[in-house]
């Protein structure tokens, strides 16, 4: 077992510690057309065990690994089992190390997809599309009217 830190930030993490990384259809709208994207991402434990339930997910498949599989130094690497068009997501450092801690906390996760093998047989749907660079505009028009005596007290 190595006893090694695996990353600078995560003195608690090792190249051993177990981390399930899942391939999203995600989307991504460019000047009015919408296009697919394929983004590897690290999937916590917590979502892991409802994916597993059934929901809905788009997550085609996920795969179980090691930290030290996925990362070179703190470079991280794509699984041979992925298409090379796939990408990380933003912030996928982070998000790795987040992940393998789910499951240091509970380890019973560990089992729904064992180390060196994969799992496709989720509820795959992308009735909900994921827009990744979706922008929210707030206006003047969205606020609530509300009664002049609303934080009064009277």
């Amino acid at each position: 077992m190595t006893t090694a830190a695996f990353h600078l930030n995560a003195p608690d993490l090792t190249a051993d510690d177990y981390i399930v990384l899942g391939l999203a259809t995600c989307f991504v709208k460019d000047e009015g057309e919408v296009h697919e994207v394929a983004v590897v991402e690290p999937i916590p434990s917590a979502a892991l065990e409802a994916i597993v339930k059934g929901i809905p997910t788009s997550y085609q498949t996920a795969i179980a690994t090691t930290m030290g599989a996925v990362f070179v130094g703190e470079t991280p690497q794509l699984p041979a089992d992925f298409p090379v068009t796939a990408q990380f997501c933003d912030e996928f450092v982070d998000r790795a190390i987040a992940a393998a801690r789910t499951y240091k906390v509970r380890p019973v996760a560990q089992g729904h997809i064992p180390v060196g093998s994969s799992r496709s047989d989720f509820a795959y749907s992308v009735e909900r599309k994921r827009v990744l660079n979706s922008q929210r505009l707030v206006r003047t028009e969205d606020n609530v009217k509300q009664h002049e005596y609303t934080h009064k007290v009277l």
